[in-house]
């Protein structure tokens, strides 16, 4: 079956606008893929090694300088922890210029990054360099779903967030494939063509953004309906009084409405009710994506197949980033055909699986024969694929969807930050857990096991706490929060409250003291009154 990209029966409007929006701001995920993914080649080149090697030892292994793993894991971790910080500033930075001139602040900080780590010949600048880098791939990462999520139409909203983990897997090609081209130069040009060929994702990326629309949802935020109606004319291609744009946008005006009358949107309020509920499955959900170990292919798998005894671990490199793009495709098809739910425990039990045949290939068996060594690349492989297929995109599309207006920014900043906390714990980890050098753990492929435990702890976590939001709208994702108490009773859900109708119930000051379903009920009655008094006004 081809994947659909027109809209349900009786939509009005285009689809293509907002999907060539969503396209594009997903590019952002570029900047994001090759900045993490260059790093992982440029620690195996052997000019590098020799530019910024402090112990002058020769590994006699591989013939190359060594850098300490020390130094290893503070150069690749240190963008993770910036990362962290960058994603936490998103929220205030999306709230207070809004979500297009955010992304935009954010591009610039990255660029600050690249300047620093191009012109670095010794490790602290690079470090500092990668740190900026960090800082802004962190706020790029947390802004660019959050645009996403509220420009897409409901019906294919899963794929154009998906498609944001699409572009950091061509990120991690493209990565790939520069690092194999330089890595052979007997100069800087080694290592800084590489990191320089960033300037042109972040130009790209800036410019582009010059030009698009600002959310109609943040415009709702700011109490500007007309400019929100404008926005929304722009990527549905309707005029602003057509009668379907007239009531989307009522119905995500009476959905913020009614979420501040419940309360305000500080931070502490991410933390009660279902919105703590909401926030928890999110920065469990990212946290978990990042210990299925995926980066540790990514960060360190050069430098693993090296040590492995692996033959051109720089093609298995960019075999492994080819499969990941190659793979992610029928996610974006899957994530709207099959679901959230069942596309996430696919992905985990698969994940589960090939993680703990590699261990075990690797333990077992080991490297030392070609058997093994294509047993091993092979099931790493397919491993990959079950990845960027489903908790690759996945996690984008669920985070980017469950949260209320009112703390979108927020919650979306802290669910991501998550993302980069684990990814900061594996990074600056793995060297002391996989290396051989004197009091490291040396466990080499045993390291597959903890991966394969996490993979089999998903599966657990999607059935407990993974709602099924596919086809429905951010405000109906709300209804569902409201009504469902248990996430595996959510594939059944059919909403059915009107925000219009519960904001002019709530709109004496009582939806603090109702639930939804009250305010619904009270909407309900109110409406079966006023039909029967017409009816009885039309019998006189």
């Amino acid at each position: 079956m081809p994947i659909a990209i027109r809209p349900p029966p009786g939509t009005p409007g285009k689809a293509w606008p907002a999907i060539a929006v969503g396209a594009f701001v997903a590019f952002g995920g570029v900047l994001f893929g090759y900045d993490t993914g260059t790093i992982g080649g440029i620690l195996a080149m052997p000019y590098w090694l020799k530019q910024f090697s402090t112990t002058g030892i020769i590994n006699p292994q591989t013939g190359l300088y060594t850098i300490t793993a020390a130094q290893s894991s503070e150069i690749v971790s240190i963008l993770s922890a910036g990362t962290f910080f960058g994603a936490l500033t998103a929220a205030p930075s999306c709230d207070f210029f809004g979500r297009r001139i955010g992304l935009m602040v954010s591009t610039l900080v990255f660029t600050i990054g690249v300047i620093l780590q191009t012109a670095a010949t010794e490790i602290p600048l690079f470090v500092a360099g990668r740190f900026f880098a960090g800082y802004g791939v962190g706020m790029i990462s947390a802004s660019i779903p959050l645009y996403q999520s509220e420009t897409a139409p409901k019906w294919i909203r899963g794929s154009i967030v998906g498609s944001y983990q699409l572009a950091i897997t061509i990120g991690l090609l493209l990565a790939s494939i520069v690092d194999h081209s330089t890595r052979k130069r007997n100069d800087t040009g080694s290592y800084r063509i590489p990191i320089a060929v960033q300037f042109a994702w972040a130009i790209i990326l800036f410019a582009g953004l010059l030009i698009l629309p600002e959310t109609p949802r943040m415009y709702i935020k700011r109490n500007k309906p007309e400019s929100a109606a404008r926005s929304l004319s722009k990527l549905r291609r309707l005029d602003v009084d057509h009668p379907a744009l007239v009531e989307e946008l009522a119905e995500i005006t009476a959905n913020h409405e009614y979420e501040m009358s419940l309360g305000k949107a500080s931070y502490i309020d991410c933390f009660k009710g279902t919105l703590g509920k909401r926030l928890a499955t999110g920065c469990l959900l990212q946290a978990l994506q990042q210990l299925t170990g995926v980066n540790f292919i990514f960060y360190y798998g050069t430098s693993y197949f090296t040590n492995s005894g692996i033959q051109n671990p720089f093609i298995v490199s960019m075999i492994t980033s080819a499969v990941n793009v190659g793979s992610t495709f029928p996610g974006l098809y899957m994530v709207e055909a099959w679901g959230r739910r069942p596309l996430l425990l696919f992905g985990a039990i698969g994940m589960a699986t090939c993680q703990f045949i590699v261990a075990g290939v690797g333990t077992g068996v080991g490297v030392a024969n070609q058997a093994g060594q294509q047993a091993l690349i092979a099931f790493v492989c397919i491993y990959i694929f079950f990845f960027a297929c489903s908790w690759g995109p996945c996690a984008w599309v669920v985070t980017g969807e469950i949260f209320p207006l009112k703390v979108r920014a927020k919650a979306l900043s802290m669910t991501t930050a998550s993302n980069w906390l684990l990814n900061w714990a594996i990074a600056y980890s793995t060297p002391y857990m996989v290396d051989n050098q004197p009091g490291d753990a040396n466990l080499q492929s045993k390291v597959f096991f903890i991966w394969g435990g996490f993979c089999f702890i998903c599966i657990f976590f999607v059935w407990a706490m993974i709602y099924e939001t596919k086809g429905l709208s951010l405000e109906q994702v709300d209804e569902l929060y409201a009504k469902v108490g248990k996430a595996w009773q959510s594939k059944g859900f059919v909403p059915s409250v009107s925000f219009q109708e519960v904001a002019q119930v709530g709109a004496d000051g009582e939806a603090r003291k109702q639930s939804l379903t009250d305010l619904e009920n009270s909407a309900i009655r109110k409406k079966s009154i006023s039909h029967g008094e017409y009816v009885a006004y039309e019998k006189v």
